[in-house]
């Protein structure tokens, strides 16, 4: 079993109405490499008659974001010509690649009727030979994710092998990417393989290891994490090779060198993100 390198409390960062934790970056490490950056949003009631998500159109270079709509829901829409509703349970995985610009705002029964909402973002850095690759999107709704219970623990498989099952989402740097739900008093061994970096965040509840809003950071000394809820427990777990390669972040572009990113700025003010 693998152990336990540190644990990062994720902190405050509200955007306006919004209540965002982050938990990474931090103080302490800048990226769990390829993951770079993880808001959570929520959990909070939106009143009728509200605003929504202040995610207007914005653009992306270089990298994937994951969304996780854990309770609401999201409207997507990009410069590549794909648009969505998500649901509670659904994921979106948006490959920014060379570039495209996006949004992702309240549906409008949502900003009518109001309700709970709790989202995930994270964002998954691309190597730098798949910088430039042709973006795409993939949105599932909660029905589209393979779901395995066992024992009072559920896992939703979205990309990469868990228990001889693929997830419906073909990564293109071979990331495994699943949520994890476990009753008090459940347990459960995750595939930790060596070599790999662990994302292992605890969206809700309290493990033996630790509790709701921190995220988990692991030494590369086994294949495998266990791991056994006190109360129900949500989790976010993958695992992915990490690229060793430097990272320079400007906004919402990631990019290897500082003049990749000038180059970014030059092609979107210049308009070949799209329209």
């Amino acid at each position: 079993m693998r152990t336990i390198r540190k644990q990062y409390p994720a902190l405050r960062d509200d955007i306006g109405e919004l209540h965002t934790w982050r938990p990474l970056p931090n103080d302490e490490i800048q990226q769990i490499d390829p993951f770079l950056f993880l808001n959570h949003h929520g959990p909070q009631i939106y009143p009728p008659r509200n605003r929504g998500l202040p995610f207007g159109p914005h653009p992306h270079r270089g990298f994937e974001t994951v969304t996780f709509i854990v309770e609401g829901s999201l409207t997507h829409r990009d410069t590549g010509g794909h648009e969505s509703v998500i649901e509670t349970g659904g994921v979106q995985w948006m490959t920014a690649g060379r570039g495209l610009e996006h949004e992702e705002v309240s549906p409008p029964e949502f900003l009518e009727r109001g309700g709970p909402l709790e989202i995930l973002q994270l964002w998954i850095n691309l190597p730098s030979r798949l910088k430039f690759t042709e973006p795409r999107y993939v949105g599932l709704q909660k029905n589209d994710i393979a779901s395995f219970e066992n024992g009072g623990v559920t896992v939703n498989l979205i990309s990469g092998e868990w228990s001889g099952h693929r997830g419906p989402i073909e990564s293109i740097t071979d990331v495994h990417m699943m949520t994890v739900a476990l009753r008090a008093g459940s347990r459960i061994v995750l595939p930790a393989p060596r070599g790999r970096n662990v994302f292992f965040y605890i969206v809700r509840g309290k493990l033996t290891i630790g509790e709701a809003f921190h995220l988990v950071d692991w030494n590369d000394d086994g294949d495998e994490i266990e791991v056994e809820a006190i109360d129900d427990t949500f989790i976010l777990f993958g695992h992915a090779k990490p690229y060793g390669e430097p990272v320079v972040a400007h906004g919402p572009f990631v990019m290897n060198t500082r003049e990749e990113i000038a180059q970014a700025i030059r092609d979107y003010q210049m308009g070949k993100f799209g329209a």
